[in-house]
């Protein structure tokens, strides 16, 4: 009796597995920790690791591409259907620092399988969730009788996303011709927990600042000077109280200008997942939910731009009592952007508002750092509506959809490259991102090797489907 497709994917990687989970610890035992220096050349050995895996996996084209920093790996696969859409997966290889002495239960970089969890720094993120492609598009061709993949499959494994990416924009912008895409999958994210499985559409963008006061040339006499010059403690607590107006909105004017707002069904579609504030209340380690007037926690944390005072400081901090005005002052600020806002316009605000809010003697110098753009998928795009039917199929149960409140460098993704940024992940919240003892469920590694295994192919299927 043949197989269906579905049975001949899972009766591969069975098969695979184990020689699979060999390649995959091999992998995690490189300690390829890109923010300390002494690990440099471990985060080179890793990229050229990963580039023997995947010429060994099929790819016909791959690559070290060199950075200033840490070294990214690029394959390409064409498919036999010169109409195929073009898939590039976006991933890295390096990973957090790890010891033994932060509290992890055996080595970091020395997996280790315990109740049908592998540990080691990396397992989840984010090298087995890169990894789970390798098998899957292996399995891919084997139930299906192709000999290439049903989409020109493209894979960018960048070194440096644990420090910040400092050199990935640059280095997508001048490759550009060479990662062309119509669509781009992220797998470097999770979902919802073990038995909710769930697609990311979005993840929101970053600007961050700090403002700079400075009045008079050096501390003096409260008693003498107090009252009679302005001070500029005084107005960096300003600052910070005309931030959000009594409904927790931000009050900088302009800064809600093209915002996408969430729609009806988006709204409910959050409102179905199985969201316990207390619990969450709990890992936040706060007492109380707070924020923008008219939205859930979830719509807040997702779907809503904020702003938020990261440090202030001025003035004399020891002991006991110095009274004095202080010369100088200072206020970090940090804005979460959602999809249509863009981070020059937020710098612009931001800069406008400060210059009205502070007063005449005192000098405003605000500087901002590199800004990181908001990225959104619709929920009715086709790739999307492909990666949550592979994923349903993987899973045997529906696909809700979530976003990230976070941000990262998808979005340079999207803005470079121009295309929809969708994401593919299996991590669950107690796999540990940077702590100790990260894991990764061996169950659902596996189901995102299938999924990664059906995807492909639905993807080719229904690439120009209607919304």
């Amino acid at each position: 009796m043949s197989q269906t497709p579905d049975s001949a994917v899972r009766t591969y990687i069975e098969q695979h597995r184990a020689a699979f989970l060999d390649d995959l610890a091999a992998w995690l035992r490189i300690p390829s920790v890109s923010a300390q220096p002494d690990h440099a050349p471990d985060v080179r050995r890793s990229a050229e690791w990963l580039a023997a895996k995947l010429a060994e996996t099929g790819f016909p084209t791959v690559e070290v591409w060199p950075t200033a920093g840490a070294p990214a790996v690029f394959a390409e696969w064409p498919s036999d259907d010169p109409d195929a859409p073009t898939v590039l997966v976006y991933g890295h290889h390096d990973v957090q620092p790890a010891a033994r002495e932060d509290g992890w239960g055996s080595e970091p970089f020395e997996p280790v399988v315990r109740d049908g969890r592998l540990y080691a720094r990396g397992a989840a993120d984010d090298k087995g969730q890169v990894f789970f492609h390798t098998l899957g598009v292996r399995a891919h061709l084997a139930a299906s009788g192709r000999t290439a993949p049903a989409v020109h499959l493209k894979m960018l494994i960048e070194g440096e996303e644990e420090s910040g990416s400092p050199h990935f924009r640059e280095l997508i912008e001048s490759r550009a011709d060479r990662l062309a895409a119509d669509t781009v999958i992220v797998s470097d994210t999770g979902m919802w927990s073990e038995d909710t499985p769930t697609v990311c559409t979005g993840m929101r963008g970053l600007a961050e600042c700090e403002i700079r006061l400075a009045g008079p040339d050096q501390d003096i006499h409260s008693g003498s000077f107090g009252g009679a010059v302005p001070n500029p403690a005084t107005a960096a607590a300003r600052l910070v109280a005309a931030l959000h107006d009594e409904h927790a909105r931000v009050a900088i004017p302009g800064f809600y200008d093209g915002v996408v707002e969430l729609t009806d069904r988006e709204r409910e579609l959050f409102a179905e997942l199985p969201f316990d504030e207390k619990q969450w209340l709990s890992t936040a380690q706060s007492h109380a939910a707070h924020g923008e007037a008219g939205y859930s926690t979830l719509e807040r944390v997702w779907a809503r731009p904020t702003a938020e005072v990261n440090g202030i400081g001025g003035g004399y901090q020891g002991p006991g009592s110095k009274t004095i005005i202080p010369s100088t002052a200072m206020v970090k600020l940090s804005f979460r952007l959602v999809a249509g806002q863009d981070p020059d316009h937020i710098e612009q605000a931001v800069r406008a508002w400060a210059d009205r809010c502070v007063p005449d003697g005192i000098q405003l110098e605000t500087v901002f750092g590199a800004a990181t753009r908001p990225c959104l998928t619709p929920l009715d795009h086709p790739a999307l509506r492909s990666v949550a039917r592979a994923m349903s199929r993987a899973f045997g149960a529906p696909v809700r959809y979530t976003r990230e409140g976070g941000s990262g460098p998808a979005a340079d993704l999207q803005d470079v490259l121009g295309a929809p940024v969708l994401f593919l992940g299996v991590s669950v919240p107690s796999d540990g991102w940077h702590a100790p003892n990260e894991k990764i469920e061996l169950d659902l590694l596996f189901k995102g090797v299938e999924t990664s295994a059906y995807l492909w192919s639905d993807l080719a299927e229904h690439w120009r489907d209607a919304p």
